[in-house]
């Protein structure tokens, strides 16, 4: 692994520490991420819900609000079809949920992965029909370029309306109500704060919109609603899809993730208990991308994912309490299955595709529901795109992820030709293909990353936000580190090096796979560390080290310590 770090101006970082009242190495860190104008700066490090635009700037919500309010007015049946992702789960629960405070009884389905595939197809709407023809559908995470099926709804005298945030190489809907950010965006709103939100962002911008002109009528429900209450559904599909906290996205996860922590969903909080997360020590989102997002995964991955909006809408205890644990065991089921196809993935990485530079890899064998938390997990070790894909009859399917600086939009822009269909977002995208255009594709993807990335990106590159000296480590700077929070995507958690640290003990060995250690940070005071999975790497004692590290409090037998995680180490230059 290989360190970066470019020193900035030390007049700059001493300006900015001035100006905005923190410390010289927050200012460095607000500097390095683009922060430079005092109102910008003084609005990312204390977001407010105010900060949110209106919500009609986006094309054709004002037109779908519309939709809605004549819908609760007439009582009109509606049907609601959301994606099997959290994203999905959560934009289904989030529009149920509100639609039902205003009187209406809408009907929601979620497409089967096995029986239905992705999205918006026919099987899944024919499902969704059986109860009756709506006057209103609703597609939720999907349906962007599903012109056959907007036809085949409208052909049946049925109002569509399709709120999805994936960007596709396929030209738009052009019958029906569409909310894309990304679709037909002018120049003026490409940098617009609402450009990244995804799916359930967007339901959460059309109640905004639809709440705003009740009030305007004086409905009594309107008057009285708080949508702020809603946003532990908005933080919890947000994080899981991995689009920027930047932005909007910034707000609602910050204010999100607030509202996650005391919820009164009854699903929520027993999720939570079944996943080992205690809302007492705060809510993160590594809690949602490691524990929670995992379990509502798995239900649609080995299952039916309406199970777990039916979680998330329910005030039954009883109900609650069996089906985080019934989600509970689907993830355990499905951590084995990826545990399995993850070594025979690497097996075939390190044989065949050692010097690929971007990696597709499919198995007859391997579980479609799956292959991208596999694709997460190589595209992690190889630091190289990669697209892992399984068994669906005739066509090959799965999922890809990307590294920083690579789009996979723009990679498969450029490749995507063989694929049957494809979309997605910039680090995350679903793919099909045809098993006889795999070679081909493969091909193609290899050479298209190469030539994007521009050199070798086998070598992984860690940036470093800051040096930092032991005695800098502190409590006090854990606090102010914390006005950054949340760190996702676009937003990265900081990593900061940290030098001439001497181990005066051997680091300790616990569980095979990790070691923890002290550092003395010169104030006669120890820092405890840790390292994980990392045991194969175990650093000496009594010798000058580097460290690359995160800064992070441990919650131990109800007391907060500050703790150091360990990226990487060297020995130190002389």
């Amino acid at each position: 692994m290989r360190w970066t770090y470019t020193p900035l101006p030390a007049a700059e970082v001493e300006a900015m520490s001035h100006r905005t009242g923190v410390s010289r190495v927050l200012a460095e860190l607000l500097l390095r991420a683009g922060h430079h104008e005092p109102a910008a700066t003084a609005s990312f490090l204390t977001p407010v819900l105010a900060g949110l635009g209106d919500p009609f700037l986006l094309r054709s919500l004002e037109a779908a609000a519309t939709r809605l309010r004549r819908a609760i007015a007439g009582r009109e049946s509606i049907v609601v079809l959301g994606d099997y992702d959290v994203d999905g789960v959560s934009s289904t629960a989030l529009l149920v949920s509100v639609l039902r405070r205003f009187g209406l009884a809408p009907r929601f389905v979620v497409p089967r992965r096995s029986a239905d595939g992705y999205g918006l197809s026919r099987s899944a709407i024919d499902r969704a029909l059986e109860g009756g023809k709506p006057a209103l559908f609703i597609a939720l995470d999907c349906g962007t370029n599903s012109h056959d099926e907007v036809a085949y709804l409208a052909a049946q005298g049925i109002d569509v309306m399709v709120i999805d945030h994936h960007r596709s190489k396929d030209a738009a809907l052009v019958q029906g109500l569409l909310i894309n950010p990304h679709v037909e965006a002018d120049e003026t709103g490409a940098d617009a704060a609402w450009r990244n939100l995804c799916t359930v962002g967007l339901v959460f911008k059309l109640a905004h919109g639809l709440v705003k002109q009740l009030r305007a009528e004086q409905h009594p429900v309107a008057l009285a609603l708080k949508l702020r209450d809603d946003l532990d559904l908005v933080a919890l599909g947000t994080v899981a899809d991995l689009v920027p906290l930047l932005g909007e996205n910034r707000i609602l996860a910050r204010h999100g993730l607030r509202i996650l922590q005391e919820t009164r969903r009854p699903g929520l909080r027993a999720l939570m208990s079944v996943a080992g997360v205690k809302p007492a020590n705060g809510i993160h989102p590594v809690d949602i991308s490691f524990r929670l997002g995992p379990r509502i995964n798995a239900s649609g991955r080995l299952a039916d994912a309406a199970l777990s909006v039916e979680l998330l809408l329910s005030d039954d205890l009883k109900f609650c309490t069996e089906t985080a644990a019934q989600l509970d065991a689907f993830n355990r089921e499905r951590q084995e299955i990826e545990r399995k196809i993850t070594e025979e993935a690497e097996r075939i990485i390190e044989t065949q595709y050692a010097d690929a530079p971007g990696i597709v890899l499919f198995s007859e064998d391997w579980h479609p529901g799956v292959v991208g938390i596999v694709a997460g997990r190589v595209t992690r070790k190889y630091h190289r795109p990669c697209v892992v894909l399984g068994n669906e009859g005739e066509l090959a399917k799965g999922s890809g992820r990307s590294i920083d600086g690579l789009s996979l939009v723009e990679i498969l822009a450029v490749c995507g030709g063989p694929l049957t269909s494809w979309g997605g977002h910039p680090m995350a995208v679903g793919v099909a293909i045809e098993k006889t255009r795999l070679e081909a594709f493969r091909a193609h993807f290899a050479e298209t990353v190469r030539v994007q990335a521009g050199g070798d990106i086998a070598q992984r590159q860690l940036a470093l936000a800051a040096w930092l000296e032991a005695e800098q480590v502190t409590e006090q700077l854990m606090t102010e580190l914390e006005a950054l929070h949340p760190f996702g995507q676009g937003n990265p958690e900081p990593v900061f090096g940290v030098s001439g640290v001497v181990f005066r003990q051997p680091p300790e060995v616990f569980k095979g796979q990790h070691f923890r250690f002290q550092v003395d940070n010169g104030r006669g005071r120890r820092l405890h560390g840790v390292a994980w999975k990392m045991a194969d790497r175990v650093p000496p004692a009594g010798v000058p080290l580097d460290l690359a590290v995160q800064i992070t409090w441990n919650h131990f037998n109800d007391r907060k310590l500050l703790q150091l995680e360990l990226i990487d180490w060297r020995e130190a230059e002389a």
